[in-house]
């Protein structure tokens, strides 16, 4: 028997278990094998058998070695396949996290592969970098910087991650992403550099994914001579493939909190060792109003390495004697990170004697954990038009089209989906009621990783949502034309069956808020929930109906039921509205004169909504 044959014949053996798997997921307490409600649930684990064909699919797909590519005829679309054979595979990638030895030696191999690339640590000290971390909001205050400084009439380049739509939005250059020529182009000539200079003894010849994106926009940045870079970190910070910068302008730590717990620790002061890990000798840095612990934590770090070590003070204190300043960016939580954003950009333009950074005002020292803190300064006109100015898609972004209006925030820690809790219920709170018919609520959600997904999705019940759906981070069934939405570092069963589990923990948490004894409060305040109950002829029930779709596509098909006059894909499949829910759902959702849908708890959600709800960003 062929190799290929005795896999398919092994992975077929484990969709045979995973139809029963699904079947039990699904079916609801009571429910036999051979009843009318099992059909249901064997309808929904075969319809996941047709993406699971896909990923074989693309799974056995010819790599680069079997196909070369010439970079003068390859397309942009060819160097994205080949970059994903780059990603770590699941299994593999389980075993690394158990195996896992000196952390060091990841940034010691990361200098190797520079190296390897044709460049030396000494060339990115030309970039003028400001490496900004933290664990939420770290790419908003990139965003507010980069747009700061570019108002200035600066050359900008911009490393973040992940993208949303298409992975160039990675590598921008003055705010936008770079073409799909310049990707391509540079690509093949990095691939081919790093393949050409392979070393036999060597046990990894390429590096992995993110480590590959990272060379490249370094070398990006220096042929397209750009004043400065905006490098975001992509986890942690202290053993990051892009700490081996040496000699930034400028540091910044955004909010803190638990994210990645496997990786960087399980308390908010292992996570702060690691952010803190960027600081280097002499090298000013600036971080926000912290909790006490990982703020002494950082204070620490500081000091050992004698980094000059900066707390912002609010944005309401810059404020102050002047107009207010108007974000770009929804949500109150945006004023701590244009609050840092301000501080980074004003720094390097001083450190880079650059006139106009902003008149000094009068402020008392700080006596916090006996942090310094930064100016306070008036912002000058180029810094207010920064920040107004500033897009950063997937980040509390609202989308109206016709009845239906689209909330989209990538929240996916518990302090940025309480964020993103209050933007979504502060927006309803102020929005015009429509004429005649309900307004319906939906969430879409999935989560990803090590998160906890209960603890993710019992924030979000106060939002009374009528309808939960869930859904894996697969824009299509169909792989075609998806390759940057392509993840291989998990297995579609295990996506597909967190998807269940996350229906699972919404119906439990419904039950527990639908118990009289739940809430200590005699009632809602002022302001509160009851602020935002829909019109009387649609009232909140008592439990939310939720539901289950194997592909971002099918839940947008589902909720917008037709109605957005943009996404407006061929008829649904068969069966979509197969199930109950489904059925009477889909009447509630035509008749309504409002629908309001929170997409949240992963960007890799957003971005796949955003790829179908906004086509151009595919162009």
């Amino acid at each position: 028997m062929r190799a290929g044959s005795y896999q398919l014949e092994r992975r077929q053996r484990g969709l045979s278990r995973g139809v029963h798997a699904c079947e039990a997921l699904c079916a609801p307490p009571g429910w036999r094998a051979g009843s009318p409600g099992m059909k249901d649930a064997r309808a929904l684990a075969t319809s996941w058998l047709v993406a699971e064909r896909w990923w074989e699919a693309t799974m056995e797909r010819p790599g680069p070695s079997g196909h070369p590519f010439s970079a003068k005829t390859a397309s942009f679309q060819d160097a994205v396949r080949t970059l994903n054979t780059l990603q770590t595979n699941a299994s593999y990638l389980e075993q690394v996290k158990r195996q896992r030895g000196d952390p060091q030696t990841q940034l010691e191999a990361m200098e190797l592969f520079l190296a390897r690339s044709g460049l030396q640590l000494e060339d990115l000290d030309q970039l003028n970098i400001i490496h900004v971390t933290g664990t939420k909001g770290k790419g908003s205050t990139c965003a507010f910087t980069e747009r700061i400084l570019r108002s200035y009439g600066l050359k900008t380049g911009f490393f973040s991650s992940p993208h949303l739509v298409q992975v160039r939005e990675r590598i921008r250059i003055n705010g936008q992403p770079i073409s799909p020529e310049l990707f391509t182009n540079h690509f093949w000539r990095l691939y081919h550099r790093l393949q050409e200079t392979k070393d036999g003894s060597s046990c990894v010849s390429m590096p992995a994914y993110f480590r590959f994106l990272t060379l490249m926009a370094f070398h990006i940045f220096l042929q397209e001579k750009v004043d400065l870079a905006v490098v975001e970190v992509g986890i942690g910070g202290a053993y990051d493939c892009t700490n081996i910068i040496r000699k930034p302008v400028v540091c910044g730590v955004s909010s803190l909190g638990l994210d990645h717990t496997s990786l960087l620790g399980d308390t908010v002061e292992k996570i702060a060792w690691q952010k803190g890990g960027i600081f280097k000798r002499g090298v000013p840095a600036f971080t926000v109003l912290q909790p006490d612990g990982p703020l002494a934590v950082l204070r620490d770090r500081a000091q050992q390495i004698s980094c000059p070590l900066y707390l912002c003070p609010p944005l309401e204190a810059l404020e102050e004697g002047g107009p207010p300043l108007t974000l770009g960016l929804e949500g109150e939580h945006q004023r701590s990170n244009a609050a840092l954003a301000l501080q980074l950009a004003r720094c390097w333009l001083q450190q880079k004697d650059h006139q106009g950074i902003g008149e000094l005002k009068a402020s008392q020292p700080s006596l916090q954990w006996q942090l310094p803190l930064a100016p306070v300064f008036q912002p000058t006109s180029h810094m207010q038009h920064g920040l107004r100015d500033t897009e950063w898609p997937g980040r509390t972004q609202v989308l109206r089209r016709g009845p239906l209006t689209w909330y989209l925030d990538g929240a996916h820690t518990v302090s940025s989906v309480q964020a993103c809790v209050r933007w979504f219920r502060q927006a309803l709170r102020g929005r015009d009621p429509p004429d005649g018919g309900p307004e319906v609520r939906v969430l879409l959600f999935n989560s990803t990783g090590d998160r906890d997904p209960a603890a993710l999705l019992k924030l979000l019940q106060p939002c009374q949502f009528h309808y939960a759906v869930f859904c894996p981070n697969l824009t299509e069934v169909s792989p075609t034309g998806n390759e940057d939405q392509q993840n291989f570092t998990v297995t579609l069963d295990q996506v597909l069956l967190r998807c269940l589990t996350h229906q699972q923990h919404w119906s439990r948490l419904d039950k527990e808020q639908a118990s009289p004894n739940l809430w200590n409060s005699p009632g809602p305040e002022p302001g509160g929930p009851a602020s935002l109950l829909l019109a009387p002829c649609l009232p909140h029930p008592v439990s939310t109906s939720s539901l289950v779709f194997s592909c971002i596509s099918h839940a947008l098909q589902w909720i917008s039921q037709g109605r957005d006059p943009v996404f407006q894909p061929p008829s649904p499949p068969r069966g979509l509205l197969a199930h109950p829910v489904a059925g009477s759902g889909a009447s509630v959702l035509r008749e309504a004169a409002a629908i309001h849908v929170l997409v949240t708890g992963s960007l890799h959600l957003v971005g796949g909504v955003l790829k179908l709800l906004e086509p151009s960003l595919s162009q």
